[in-house]
């Protein structure tokens, strides 16, 4: 009971800490920033459509996905992890620019870089992730259809209704995801 209260004060404490960072950004290095953010998306996705080419169909038939980079290190008995990404809504291709953030505990050690691409089957799901923000704290595995849709996701993650996941590592899919202690929110500064 005690280590879920201490990861989420630190996870607040993270989150406000980031906040403040965030007021003393000028336009160019904002722009800049979000320029850096498409252009990692882009690569991603080419990345995913190279080894999982069924995805792009999904993407582009639902209303909407988001694309992020992340690192994490653990070491010993605490780790975490940062990263950003932004949200696209397929009715207009309207961008919202987020932020993660991670945070693990039990042994370990070893530093990891991954990338994350959600995909939104309706816009209400899609919505909620974008102004209520989301923690994932579970563990998903792979799964190879949609039951309400019928699309394709051969490779990714039921992660809850309507959510599915496709996670990168150097090597290709993961087929397996703990992503205990992760919250995805909006990057007040970019948006």
């Amino acid at each position: 009971m005690l280590k879920p209260l201490l990861l989420s004060c630190a996870l607040l404490g993270c989150l406000g800490l980031q906040s403040a960072n965030a007021a003393e950004l000028t336009a160019k290095q904002k722009e800049t920033q979000r320029q850096e953010i498409r252009q990692k998306s882009q690569s991603i996705l080419k990345d995913l459509y190279r080894v999982s080419p069924s995805a792009k169909g999904a993407i582009s038939s639902a209303a909407g996905y988001a694309v992020f980079s992340n690192f994490g290190m653990k070491i010993l008995f605490a780790g975490g992890g940062t990263g950003s990404g932004m949200v696209v809504k397929n009715a207009n291709q309207q961008k919202t620019y987020m932020k993660m953030l991670e945070l693990q505990a039990g042994l370990g050690f070893g530093i990891k870089s991954f990338r994350v691409i959600f995909v939104f089957e309706n816009a209400k799901v899609l919505d909620n992730f974008i102004n209520s923000g989301w923690s994932f704290s579970g563990q998903g595995t792979a799964a190879a259809k949609s039951g309400s849709t019928g699309l394709s996701y051969q490779g990714a993650i039921s992660v809850s209704p309507g959510v599915w996941m496709y996670q990168l590592t150097d090597t290709g899919l993961a087929l397996e995801l703990t992503g205990k202690g992760t919250k995805y929110y909006k990057n007040d500064a970019l948006n």
